[in-house]
């Protein structure tokens, strides 16, 4: 049996509230490149993000700030919040 505390549901429920407003920053700064809802469309000249590993979390950032390749850089555009809620929105959606 799973006992699920107060402190360990407001998680969860912090996890969605940043997935849904990650997909709202997706579907407003990155669906045109790299598809609607993670279906990278481009016939592979953009970056599956599907293909994240948690442990990318990192390189990620790196890659959204400073843009990288023919990705610009959204450092200025994007804030540390919205750039974590992208995150939380790509690894809700993607097979762990």
């Amino acid at each position: 049996m799973m006992i699920v505390t107060n402190a360990s549901a407001q998680t969860v429920v912090a996890e969605v509230d940043a997935a849904i407003a990650g997909e709202r920053i997706y579907d407003n700064y990155c669906a045109t490149c790299h598809g609607e809802q993670l279906q990278n469309n481009a016939g592979g000249l953009t970056f599956d993000l599907r293909r994240l590993k948690s442990d990318d979390y990192p390189r990620f950032v790196n890659s959204v700030t400073n843009g990288k390749n023919k990705m610009p850089p959204w450092k200025g555009v994007l804030t540390e919040k919205q750039i974590d809620e992208l995150w939380a929105y790509i690894r809700a959606n993607v097979s762990h």
